[in-house]
């Protein structure tokens, strides 16, 4: 498995996951599945948009999605 960061991708208006300085996934859709770090433990989440278009991991409750610590 692959660790990372969430990071949002401006140009493509979609989060994306950083790796390493060059080395990214290639932009997250909705429906993506992979694992986030809360209080020390990883959790099983997928990414959505809302009807306010607005980008949030299913079951994880954080008002900022960047630098979030995620797997693959």
């Amino acid at each position: 498995m692959k660790q990372g960061a969430l990071i949002f991708d401006e140009t493509t208006d979609r989060y994306d996951i950083r790796f390493d300085l060059a080395d990214y996934y290639g932009g997250l859709h909705c429906g993506d599945c992979f694992d986030v770090m809360i209080g020390g433990k990883w959790k099983p989440t997928r990414i959505e948009m809302n009807p306010e278009q607005e980008w949030y991991l299913v079951g994880v409750r954080s008002g900022d999605l960047n630098g979030l610590r995620v797997r693959l």
